[in-house]
């Protein structure tokens, strides 16, 4: 061959092979150029084709551009936002509808860097975050959502939307009809707790078009995570069947669960025994559909008994149960691994007694059970079990109930606890996830805890000034010293269950009621209102997240504020002193007001957003009042009227304040008042009765809230330091 032509063959292949390194995965660079297109053909992405199987990534600057090397597109993705966060002091939020800033020149690498990961499984998202944060997504949302799981090395993300088509399938096919089976599913919020068996038939029938919808955006979550190279955990069939079954299989041997969150009987859902030959033709019928429409990736969320009995405690009954469950799936996919979250260890502890967990872990093969331990941040279940008896385990950081914006984490305890369990936790360590139950707030505990699982070495003092940074203190110090001091004063509590501030509680003279069992800080509110000045000292920060930090310390420090506010109307109502309570009446209706206003300069805090959201579900008024309903239902009172969840989803949000909490509040005042000058003792009862009804009728209201205001919340909360910084100065 001519050498001449041997040559340019030859260049041809080199270029077409750099051409290939430097395109790498679309999918990496189709999300660059999502989010910050201007700078999208500034980063080369390359496969790594070594024979290592643990996750890891290399960057390096490369004539110009920032080169990334990863063993699969996950890594890669983990690998660019190590860069965004560490280099350019970029964050990138879960947010759709927040931006992404970036520096108008890339910082170069210095010197390659290489990390390693501690772990190659990383869970993310909880059946209850699909309620309390994302029922009426659309794809936008979702796929910021998987671009910040990419992002964040999530590579197991709880993949549950849409099953209810498949539900539906298998229902009618086996006889149920129509109406039975979308009656027997409940509203779209409240969907997760039917999926858990704790709830059926509530704010029924779901509409037609919701199956479809959902489906359809089913596909589009399985197709985006799976080219991440994440393995999304699909539903199974945990026993959970509708009541009409048992008309059609009389001889089933079905039980009613027992009662839930205070619904009545006629909401209580049915399980039927994994024993009964039907469980395992259920389970078959179900997991084909499944995987005729959604595919599979050989790994399935089970759970029977969240938050419910099982019909038998006997030991032998509790291993039969899981091991027919491992076997139904096994006879259908036998590569199938079981999914369990161990929440109802926890929930139910005196019932799920040691022998009780070992025997119901022990029916399963091994390695075919991996166990969520979902609530680290409070109880390490792995610790008390001898690491789950050596099934594989995967530690979780909860860290926020109900969507409850409350600010709470430590972020040096979960530092130790993670090193403590890749020392002590035993080879069966799985990997560690975030079993958040909603959004909104405390972002960073999350990131901080997927963070953990890559082998780079930085300090909670450096974790938290790198992410400062990242919120604007790259362009100014007072940002960075805030957050060392909320790193050092506040962040060092997990969150508990029920948490709110006290203006989101049902009103009383002392104390709280319902779900807010816990609006009690740990911390000197003191401490916080400086840390809030401190972080407005900052000025001409153009970046969203800053904004964001400046609202949702506001609403937590206006929010504790409250409280001695309510103390102070309390003591004038027991001197009997109305002109002092008509005082603070007046103080305590200002401040939610105030703290409305403020909220409502953020689309991502705003009721607004939440229903238009909810009403842009349907494809009718009436189905977008249905939407409406629902969604105004889960944040307030839940379920049926004074359950026992009332008000366990409560957040500060826009709208939802001033219409809601703070219309509790003013008819509270205004009674109290009204009694003590007619010298009658307040009939608490009384406006107990009276506010559950405003509070059942608020949900069936219709009047509109704006998705945001035309506002600055930083305007808004340079003069809410000046009205209420005397307040604090002289309690100090």
């Amino acid at each position: 061959m001519n050498h001449k032509y041997l040559y340019l063959l030859l260049l041809f292949l080199i270029v077409g092979c750099q051409r290939n390194v430097e395109t790498g995965p679309p999918v990496l660079k189709e999300m660059c150029q999502r989010l910050f297109p201007r700078h999208a053909q500034s980063f080369l992405f390359e496969l790594l084709t070594d024979s290592i199987d643990t996750d890891r990534f290399i960057l390096e600057s490369s004539q110009g551009k920032i080169r990334i090397k990863g063993n699969n597109r996950n890594s890669l993705a983990a690998g660019l936002n190590h860069y965004l966060k560490n280099y350019c002091h970029t964050h990138v939020s879960w947010y759709a509808s927040e931006t992404v800033e970036m520096p108008d020149v890339l910082p170069e690498i210095p010197q390659p860097v290489y990390i390693r990961s501690k772990c190659d499984n990383r869970f993310f998202l909880n059946y209850c975050t699909f309620g309390y944060t994302m029922p009426y997504w659309k794809w936008q949302d979702w796929e910021r959502l998987i671009d910040w799981m990419a992002l964040n090395g999530v590579t197991m993300p709880l993949a549950i939307t849409g099953q209810e088509s498949i539900w539906y399938k298998v229902w009618t096919d086996m006889g149920l009809s129509d109406e039975q089976v979308r009656s027997y599913f409940t509203g779209p919020a409240h969907l997760p707790w039917h999926r858990m068996s704790n709830v059926d038939y509530w704010q029924s029938p779901l509409p037609q078009s919701w199956l479809k919808d959902q489906e359809e955006l089913q596909k589009r979550i399985l197709e985006r995570e799976r080219e991440f190279d994440m393995t999304p955990v699909l539903p199974a069939f945990a026993g959970h069947v509708p009541a009409e079954l048992k008309t059609i299989y009389p001889n089933a041997k079905i039980y009613q669960m027992s009662q839930w969150g205070g619904f009545d009987e006629k909401y209580r859902s049915h399980f039927i025994d994994p024993m009964d030959s039907l469980y395992s033709i259920i389970q078959r019928r179900f997991l084909e559909e499944q995987t005729k429409v959604y595919g599979t990736d050989h790994i399935y969320g089970i759970d029977p008994f969240n938050e419910v009995d099982s019909p038998d405690w006997s030991e032998d009954f509790l291993a039969n149960v899981s091991s027919k469950i491992y076997e139904s799936i096994h006879q259908v996919d036998s590569a199938a691994q079981w999914l369990q979250m161990t929440w109802m260890f926890f929930y139910d502890k005196k019932k799920w007694t040691q022998p009780r967990i070992r025997s119901f872990l022990k029916a399963v093969p091994d390695n075919k059970l991996i166990l969520l331990d979902y609530y680290c941040d409070h109880t390490e279940i792995w610790r008390n079990t001898e690491k789950y008896y050596g099934n594989p385990y995967i530690w979780c950081y909860l860290g926020n109930f109900g969507g409850n914006t409350m600010i709470a984490g430590n972020l040096n305890d979960i530092d130790f606890k993670i090193k403590r369990l890749f020392k002590e936790g035993g080879d069966n360590v799985y990997g560690l996830g975030a079993t958040l139950e909603g959004f909104d707030v405390n972002p960073l505990m999350y990131e901080f805890v997927f963070d953990q699982a890559w082998d780079y070495p930085v300090t909670t003092d450096q974790w938290i000034t790198n992410w400062s940074m990242c919120r604007g203190g790259n362009q100014d110090a007072n940002i960075i010293k805030a957050w060392r001091a909320l790193h050092q004063k506040i962040y060092t509590e997990h969150a508990t269950c029920g948490q709110s501030v006290l203006m989101n509680a049902r009103p009383r003279l002392t104390g709280t009621k319902s779900w807010n069992t816990n609006p009690g800080i740990h911390y000197a509110n003191n401490d916080l209102w400086q840390i809030w000045k401190e972080l407005l000292k900052a000025r001409n920060i153009n970046n969203s997240d800053f904004r964001f930090d400046v609202i949702n310390i506001g609403r937590q420090v206006l929010g504790n504020l409250f409280s001695e506010y309510r103390d102070q109307f309390t003591a004038c109502y027991n001197r009997k002193d109305t002109t002092g309570m008509r005082e603070w009446s007046t103080r305590m209706d200002n401040l939610l007001l105030d703290v409305d206003r403020l909220l409502s300069c953020d689309a991502t805090l705003s009721i607004g957003k939440w229903l238009q959201d909810a009403r842009n579900c349907g494809a009718t008024v009436s189905e977008k009042d249905y939407y409406e309903e629902n969604a105004r239902c889960i944040l307030t009172v839940w379920g049926q009227q004074d359950t026992q969840l009332n008000d366990y989803a409560n957040r500060g949000w826009g709208g939802l304040t001033r219409s809601f909490y703070r219309e509790r509040w003013k008819r509270f005042t205004d009674g109290v008042i009204a009694a003590v000058s007619e010298d009658k003792p307040f009939d608490e009862d009384k406006f107990h009765q009276d506010i559950t009804q405003f509070e059942y009728n608020w949900t069936l209201q219709k009047d509109s809230f704006p998705i945001v205001s035309e506002e600055d919340p930083i305007q808004i909360a340079d003069s809410l330091i000046l009205k209420y910084d005397t307040y604090f100065t002289k309690a100090q």
